[in-house]
């Protein structure tokens, strides 16, 4: 095979119709070997060293090298643990810019830089050969006939973000032709489709699609990582949703493609926070073979250590250039090559951190803020990390969103019966201005969840208080312990009728209170459906029925859907739930008439004091007619003005309606604790009933009069009183002789 000497950029293999230029970078290697091999089984290999080295990064150029050629690296170096460094020749590695995975990982000891049981531990040098078991990357033609696909950029106040897991929600779902089910273009089916639209969606959210590695010891109890969050591929579409690893990179893009047919955007769950490579003692795959020192945040005063931010293991050196470019090469090429629109990055503080302390205004984030590709779309931010000063709700840069973490724990203590003050509660339904309006963000920078991916599903939110997670085999060790929620009067699952309609009752005014609050609003996948994990509030290992939603019709079911998408319909329908600005909270016109009011049972507004007190029952009064707000071509935007009245106690209450316009009635639309309620109106002063623990929603509308009820001759009598009979018209006259 000819070898020429290539370019050091674009790094990664590169085919450009005529051969495949490869390039890593390695500043501590002196020397990287490209290693060929047939196929996926081979076993031997043919080693070609990269003698071009410019900047760093090794480089050839192969004319007779072809798309679907199997690949990795060997790079020589110090093996020096101690300080920083762990070259190790016999080690197989994958290539950090690999756009597509030709084989996975098989765990076996050799993959261990070191002799796993030397009691020197990380120390040892390994001398066997990884060969046989380590991953390898697969050279991809990335060619793809998009005809007019183009970013969808929907407003981020009209965003609803659902978040999926590709395998999970596909699976079972009817529609999907058996051998789609589980994959990318299961997702992007008619039947996926047609549930999406249906509930309103905007865009996706799927959880990690880049490569990633299972992790040993869930291999080794049977358990794979299902979630993704272990990645070691930032450019490699995760084979495991494709219906054979070489069409990953195509029916990645066919989804994308027909999602956005649809007019629903896709966010990608990414985790630039670590790698699958773990601490000191974990394997040596990759990144730690080809420049341990470079690519990962090491302890200052012993280099042998990795620093930790996440508890997995190993940070990212944010610090350095050629770490910047990685992770920014990574995303544009999501962005540019398989038309992402946005990204929401895992444990997002650490990349924040290029010494201990955290800093959002680091070069991570300048580097995003002046990108011409990034800075346009959709950036979500984890806003934490296990680090110190880790918790940073509210304090990313401006063109960031945040899963508001404050917003969930609030509506969830509210729900659950917990002192929650007034203040606290209208700050989060209010988008959290508290949080973003001070520095001049807006209500969309607060991505409002009640449930995640990490923790309780909404069933299981309402009829569970202790984490049932010992199908993990850690001895129900792990998860989240304190899930600020309510049994509502039995632990777990229950015959018992009262027991079951409070539970559907409280499923609604999770969902209800989400939708009708200031901000991005984000649907867990499933939770429309009433899916059960059965109390596993950690089910990142758990790839089989307990994750995969159970599309089983039922009559509760299908009642409860119907609820989510009258929800959506009328979060998409009323433009006072989507404001782009924060309200102004006083009287914009009129006496004593506010863009939002926030009212006591007996229909006062809240006092000073009112505001420091914990509440049960409150209610909001939403202005449509006051938005203030233009639309896209510059016309005013309104709507209808709103009345929610929120009731946690275990008992009813009696709420009284807010004045309104002598023109104008109240209406009921919705009442979560009784789906069947018949259209009511009622006039301002009126005292309604609220159930225990449930929402009821008003709007205000025309009053209609009824006619008064009149016979045909009364009706005749009226008209022509009404309409007296014409005179006769005069006879026109010749004006020459009048």
């Amino acid at each position: 095979m000819r070898v020429w000497p290539g370019r050091p950029y674009l790094l990664g293999a590169t085919w450009d119709g005529t051969g495949v230029n490869f390039a890593v970078f390695s500043e501590n290697a002196t020397k990287v070997e490209l290693c060929l091999f047939e196929s996926a089984e081979a076993r031997s290999e043919r080693r070609i060293e990269l003698t071009e080295r410019t900047d760093q990064v090794f480089h050839a150029y192969l004319p007779d090298a072809l798309p679907g050629q199997f690949y990795a690296y060997r790079a020589h170096g110090p093996y020096e643990p101690e300080a920083g460094h762990r070259f190790n020749p016999n080690k197989l590695l994958f290539d950090p810019y690999a756009k597509a995975v030709g084989r996975g990982v098989a765990w076996d000891d050799a993959l261990y830089g070191y002799t796993i049981g030397d009691e020197a531990v990380d120390l040892s040098f390994d001398p066997r050969d990884s060969a046989p078991y380590a991953p390898l990357a697969m050279v991809a033609d990335t060619a793809f006939t998009w005809g007019d696909d183009r970013p969808l950029m929907h407003p981020w106040h009209e965003t609803l973000v659902y978040e999926v897991h590709v395998k999970g929600f596909t699976k079972q779902l009817p529609g999907v032709p058996d051998h789609l089910r589980g994959t990318y273009a299961g997702l992007g089916s008619a039947a996926a489709v047609r549930h999406l639209k249906a509930l309103n969606v905007t865009a996706v959210e799927l959880l990690p699609v880049h490569y990633r590695a299972d992790d040993r010891h869930l291999g080794e109890r049977g358990l794979t990582n299902y979630w993704g969050y272990n990645t070691l591929g930032y450019f490699a579409p995760d084979p495991r949703f494709a219906t054979a690893p070489d069409r990953a990179v195509w029916e990645f893009k066919s989804m994308v493609r027909a999602l956005h047919a649809a007019g629903i955007e896709v966010i990608l769950d990414v985790v630039y926070n670590h790698t699958a490579e773990g601490n000191q003692c974990g394997p040596t795959l990759s990144f730690r073979g080809l420049d341990n020192a470079n690519y990962y945040f090491l302890s200052p005063e012993h280099p042998r250590y990795f620093m930790d931010f996440t508890g997995c293991g190993n940070t990212p050196r944010m610090g350095h250039p050629r770490v910047l470019q990685l992770i920014t090469d990574s995303l544009r090429y999501w962005v540019q090559e398989m038309h992402v629109d946005g990204f929401r990055f895992d444990l997002a503080t650490a990349l924040a951190r290029e010494s201990v302390d955290a800093d959002t205004l680091g070069a991570f984030f300048r580097v995003v803020q002046q990108d011409p590709v990034l800075s346009r779309v959709k950036l979500i931010a984890e806003p934490w990390d296990t680090g110190p000063g880790g918790y940073l709700v509210g304090n990313f840069p401006h063109g960031w969103a945040e899963w508001n973490g404050e917003y969930r724990d609030a509506v969830r203590e509210f729900w659950s019966g917990t002192a929650v003050t007034a203040e606290r509660l209208a700050l989060r339904l209010c988008g959290s201005p508290d949080l973003y309006d001070r520095t001049g963000r807006k209500p969309h920078a607060s991505v409002n969840f009640v449930t995640c991916h990490d923790g309780f599903t909404l069933a299981d939110l309402v009829a569970y208080e202790k984490k049932r997670n010992e199908a993990n085999g850690e001895e129900n060790r792990d998860g989240e312990g304190h899930n600020r929620n309510w049994n509502c009067g039995a632990e777990g699952p229950t015959a018992d009728p009262e027991v079951l309609a409070v539970r559907e009752r409280q499923r609604r005014n999770h969902l209800a209170t989400l939708f009708l609050s200031q901000g991005v609003p984000m649907l867990l996948a499933g939770d429309e459906l009433g899916h059960t994990q059965r109390g596993n509030n950690n089910t990142y290992c758990q790839d089989n029925e307990l994750t995969w939603l159970d599309w089983e019709p039922s009559a509760p079911r299908a009642a409860f859907l119907e609820f989510v998408k009258k929800l959506t319909r009328l979060w998409r329908e009323q433009p006072v739930l989507r404001r782009r600005t924060f309200f102004q909270d006083r009287p914009i016109r009129g006496e004593g008439v506010g863009d939002v009011s926030w009212f006591n049972p007996v229909g006062k507004e809240l006092s000073e004091g009112d505001w420091h007190e914990p509440t049960h029952a409150l209610a909001i009064r939403l202005a449509g007619d006051l938005i203030r707000e233009p639309d896209e071509r510059g016309e005013r935007v309104a709507g209808d003005t709103l009345y929610a009245a929120f009731n946690a106690a275990p008992d009813a209450v009696p709420f009284t309606l807010p004045a309104t316009h002598p023109r104008h009635v109240w209406e009921v639309l919705f009442d979560t604790a009784d789906d069947d309620r018949r259209p009511e109106v009622f006039d301002g002063g009126h005292q309604c009933r609220l159930a225990s623990r449930s929402v009821v929603l008003f709007r205000t509308r025309p009053r209609v009069e009824r006619e008064p009820a009149v016979t045909p001759l009364q009706a005749e009598t009226l008209r022509k009183k009404a309409d007296p009979a014409p005179r006769p018209l005069p006879v026109p006259t010749d004006p020459a002789n009048p």
